[in-house]
């Protein structure tokens, strides 16, 4: 009996060896999962990221800078991410596990027939034509199958994830944090590494390999599951109703909460590009936040983050209520990373509701789907929507509201009560009073912002009641619209799909202007007696006045060609002999140059000034050959700026089209970049002779009317510059190696930026 004791318990002693050898290589191999489906949403969402900017770049040269451009392409690519997460949703649930990883293994290798990604199609329709058409059927060959593949990846690789052993399956969604860490990586890599080193071919190529690195992961995850699948659902440890249903009030929270934060990305953007300062790649920073939201609340610190995010939200909203009602736009130091913040905060809020109502794993792949039908159409809302109906940023202050009705509450009020409406109006009351005390004392500080606290505080004591509170912040804002501007009376303003106009009238100074956002496009003086007078960058005494006086063809050519309109001003140079014509992409700023209520530089010139409406590059290239005796470019103040315009091919283009002789200006005065070292580059390439002039900041005055400028002009002969060559203030360029060249499938913005 002790001999079958031991043996006995030498057996057992084997088995629990056994089965806990068993469990730690079990635990092993479920380990490596993790970091197996992390590295495949990662590298998914990577490629889908460095994508989209690559093939918009590919697309600016045939068609130009056109915000149809844009926005077809943003269509487009919401389109298919839509399309992606549909596929995922319906083919998942139809097929089942196995059966769905033999399709999906077979779609993987679909997009291999058009790599490396370039555009596979015919030539553009003409300029008079709709390039939509054309546009989407060119994304659509070009980068379709890929871009649709790497769309499917988020929902697909979770929910192959859900079917495995591994003791998280039961609540994969916290591998969405490394499709967006991919996301948010790509974007800043495009800018920071990839677009300053590498040519466009060279992005393709090394972007095919990188697709061959995800089809290697993904069939990685496709043998893993098929070999470990469950044929069971793995109890969920997500906490959801006992029938695990979807109601249609629950689908559409979703979406609303998608909706918010995905609108206000471009709001923000916009609006601080707009109203507050035009700074190069300043919307990197919102789209970063908006990403780092969605790491967050996919991470297990979500319920923390998302809480305090909650509790602070209407603190933040209510300080940025009283800055957007004041129109306070510095110290940017301050002023910027406030909207940034207060985006975050919102961003947080929204995406932690999200994460904390998702649904069982069963239902990942239809959550995700609405997921991205809100978030499509907030892009679609603000890219395509708002600047219709909209004359303003107003859908900034909209979504925030909207932001405000959606937060939650610790203890959410009944129905509709009297004081929900009644609160409210008194607050919008108070405010409107202390804006029209302000506008009667002619303060030219932010006093509104003192003026609009106290209604603000009570404003802000309704945080518990969500309706009262967010009725209450909208009747603020609506209330904060009378406030007069302290820079001049605001006498128009309207908005295109390039942004948002206003001309001014500055009796103070005597002037009227026309602003696009916060850059400067024009200005004529109230005094009729100089009305006729080029101010601003294009003053007699500054280097454009100094090219007409100098450069021979300036005053003798019969042809002058100007990329970019303005409201007219260089028309004033015009010799009564020559004709001019204007090359200007917005409809809008010709109606506005023509408009004698405001400016009168085009009436003055008369019919021996016309203006072709269109992307510059793309119209000057349907010009006669050797036409144009000088060729100016003034499109480059802002910081949009119109890359295409300044390569090896434009300037190809320019020399083609200009006469014997002659000479191709550029108007390169821009707060934060510089394009000397550029242009000088690109004329040295094409053995042109070039001259630069820089005037010192003391060298504005109001007076005058003059703001200092920055001007470059380029020759095919030195003796084309005529008096310029002996003026000291005219330096010649050196051109460097380490300058970039700048062509249509290279461009480098962080090398122009003012240090």
């Amino acid at each position: 009996m002790p001999q079958t004791a031991t043996a006995f318990e030498d057996a057992a002693s084997r088995n629990i060896a056994t089965t806990r050898a068993a469990d730690i290589r079990k635990r092993s191999r479920s380990a490596l999962l993790i970091p197996l489906f992390s590295t495949a949403l990662f590298v998914s969402a990577f490629l889908m990221f460095i994508v989209e900017p690559m093939i918009a770049r590919m697309v600016l040269p045939l068609l130009g800078g056109a915000p149809a451009v844009w926005n077809t392409c943003l269509v487009f690519f919401q389109a298919m991410l839509l399309c992606g997460y549909a596929y995922a949703h319906g083919s998942t649930r139809a097929l089942g596990t196995r059966r769905h990883i033999l399709l999906h293994s077979a779609v993987l290798l679909l997009p291999l027939v058009v790599l490396p990604i370039s555009l596979r199609h015919t030539q553009p329709p003409p300029l008079d034509h709709n390039p939509v058409a054309w546009l989407l059927l060119a994304l659509t060959v070009s980068v379709g199958l890929p871009f649709f593949v790497l769309s499917t990846s988020a929902a697909v690789f979770q929910k192959w994830f859900s079917a495995t052993d591994n003791e998280d399956a039961g609540d994969p969604y916290f591998l969405y944090a490394a499709s967006n860490l991919g996301s948010f990586i790509a974007l800043i890599a495009y800018p920071v590494i990839v677009e300053p080193t590498l040519r466009l071919q060279e992005q393709a190529l090394i972007w095919s390999i990188g697709y061959a690195i995800l089809i290697a992961a993904s069939l990685a995850c496709a043998l893993v599951v098929w070999r470990r699948g469950r044929t069971t659902e793995h109890p969920s440890s997500v906490p959801v109703e006992a029938d695990a249903s979807v109601s249609w009030l629950r689908r559409g929270r979703w979406i609303a909460l998608a909706f918010v934060p995905s609108s206000l990305l471009l709001a923000v953007t916009n609006y601080i590009s707009t109203d507050v300062a035009s700074v190069p790649l300043l919307w990197i920073v919102p789209l970063s936040l908006y990403l780092l939201a969605f790491v967050v609340a996919f991470s297990s610190s979500a319920t923390r983050a998302g809480g305090i995010a909650t509790r602070v939200m209407p603190l933040l909203v209510i300080v940025l209520t009283l800055i957007l009602i004041g129109d306070v736009t510095n110290p940017l130091w301050l002023v910027i990373p406030l909207h940034l913040l207060v985006f975050l905060t919102i961003a947080i809020v929204c995406h932690c509701d999200l994460a904390a109502d998702r649904p069982p794993a069963a239902k990942l792949t239809e959550f995700y789907f609405w997921i991205a039908f809100g978030g499509m159409l907030g892009g679609l809302f603000n890219a395509l929507i708002a600047p219709l109906i909209f004359v303003g940023i107003v859908e900034y202050p909209l979504v925030i509201v909207a932001a405000c009705l959606l937060r939650s509450v610790p203890k959410p009020s009944g129905g509709f009560s009297f004081k929900d409406a009644a609160v409210p109006l008194a607050i919008g009351l108070l405010t409107a009073a202390s804006v029209l005390v302000n506008n009667r004392l002619g303060s030219m500080s932010r006093l509104i912002v003192l003026g609009a606290s106290v209604p603000a505080l009570i404003a802000f004591g309704q945080q518990r009641h969500r309706v009262r509170f967010a009725a209450s912040i909208a009747a603020i804002l609506m209330a904060g619209t009378l406030l007069e501007s302290q820079f001049g009376r605001v006498v128009y303003s309207a908005r295109t799909f390039f942004g948002v106009y206003r001309v001014r009238m500055d009796e103070g100074h005597g002037y009227k202007f026309i602003f696009h956002g916060t850059t400067l496009h024009g200005m004529q003086s109230l005094d009729a007696r100089r009305s006729n007078e080029p101010v601003a960058y294009f003053h007699r005494t500054g280097p454009i006045g100094q090219i007409f006086t100098n450069v021979p063809q300036a005053s003798r050519a019969s042809d002058v060609a100007v990329v970019g309109l303005g409201v007219g001003t260089l028309a004033t140079y015009r010799a009564p002999s020559q004709r001019w014509t204007f090359y200007e992409i917005d409809p809008l700023v010709e109606r506005i140059a023509r408009d004698e209520r405001y400016f009168t530089y085009l009436k003055s010139c008369g019919d021996r000034c016309s203006v072709i409406t269109g992307d510059g590059r793309l119209s000057l290239a349907r010009a006669e050959p050797q036409k144009y005796g000088l060729i100016m470019l003034d499109a480059f103040s802002s910081d949009a700026v119109p890359m295409h315009l300044m390569t090896r091919e434009a300037m190809a283009l320019y020399l083609s089209k200009l006469a014997p002789g002659g000479a191709i200006v550029f108007n390169i005065s821009n707060i934060h970049l510089s394009f000397r070292d550029v242009l000088a580059r690109i004329a040295d390439d094409a053995g042109l002779a070039a001259m630069w002039q820089r005037e010192p900041p003391d060298a504005g005055s109001w007076e005058l009317g003059k703001f200092p400028s920055e001007w470059f002009i380029v020759a095919r002969d030195p003796r084309d510059f005529g008096g310029l060559t002996s003026d000291p203030r005219w330096t010649v360029p050196q051109a460097t190696r380490t300058t970039p060249m700048w062509t249509d499938d290279f461009s480098n913005i962080l090398s122009v930026i003012r240090r």
